[in-house]
């Protein structure tokens, strides 16, 4: 079984620096099955959020797994419709009481929209309060993190973004590690799109070490001293995937990958006035109308 290197975060939490994410499984039956391969296979970080409605899958896996919970780094995210004070301490406990835990060892603000600053709030409390050991947010961009720095006593320990080969986010991670903010990276793979695992230039390199493109892009990223999460229902893709450690790409390897730079997310750009509307406008307005 893989041993996965730690990496000690900025309030000295120990965190893996490669775990295992079930964005998009909301099935709670292959959730809860994914998660029991994952530990089986070796991984000790699991990532999950409100918004992927797994919480109980991922809190059932871990209970009945022979791991012990002290040993797996739990992390979850409040979804933006609890983003005030009240309503983020409500979301805080709701998570644990799904997951069936008494502490998330990490409790990340899932966006950067609405009352960021009120629910950041909670979640220091919570962490003051043993709640979390670390507390982060995600998807949130360099100047955004810098408001949140400069307004709040307890700076994010963790920004999960979006960087694969294709948005690799160079400006906006240099910034995050120069302020001594972990990167944790979501859809390391880009969802397959582009051909991504067939690309030619990552099949080369690939085709050097004996490995797949999916671990060379996994290894760039680590050596990017990025944190990652890939995500996969079958067990064999898992054990691919955390089978990255016994090997290293040269500079030339990491120059080639650098230039596979599209310089765009392959989700949906947040920072597009139309895009936030559409997808969080009804998430920010429930607050709203509980403020009324």
């Amino acid at each position: 079984m893989t041993n996965v290197p730690t990496v000690k975060l900025n309030n000295g939490v120990e965190m893996p620096t490669l775990g295992f994410e079930v964005f998009q499984v909301p099935d709670l039956s292959q959730a809860e099955q994914a998660v029991t391969d994952a530990l089986e296979v070796g991984y000790r970080l699991i990532d999950t959020a409100a918004a992927y409605q797994n919480e109980e899958a991922v809190g059932k896996a871990i209970k009945n797994s022979s791991v012990n919970r002290e040993d797996v780094f739990v992390t979850s995210k409040l979804w933006v419709s609890d983003f005030n004070y009240k309503r983020a301490k409500a979301g805080i406990d709701a998570s644990l009481q799904k997951l069936g835990l008494d502490y998330m060892d990490l409790y990340l603000l899932h966006q950067p929209y609405g009352d960021t600053m009120g629910a950041w709030r909670a979640l220091q409390e919570a962490q003051k309060e043993g709640k979390i050991r670390a507390i982060g947010v995600s998807n949130f961009y360099a100047d955004q993190l810098k408001d949140l720095e400069l307004t709040m006593p307890v700076k994010p320990a963790v920004n999960q973004i979006e960087v694969n080969p294709w948005y690799q986010q160079d400006q906006e991670v240099k910034f995050a590690q120069s302020e001594d903010i972990r990167v944790e990276a979501w859809a390391p793979f880009a969802e397959g799109k582009h051909d991504i695992f067939t690309n030619e230039i990552i099949a080369e390199i690939a085709a050097k070490y004996g490995k797949s493109n999916g671990q060379v892009i996994l290894r760039w990223l680590l050596q990017r001293g990025i944190t990652v999460i890939p995500k996969s229902v079958h067990k064999n893709r898992m054990e691919e995937n955390i089978d990255v450690f016994d090997f290293e790409l040269s500079n030339d390897d990491m120059k080639k990958i650098a230039s596979l730079n599209k310089k765009e997310s392959q989700f949906f750009d947040h920072r597009d006035p139309v895009t936030i509307e559409q997808i969080f406008g009804s998430s920010l307005k429930m607050v709203q109308d509980d403020e009324k």
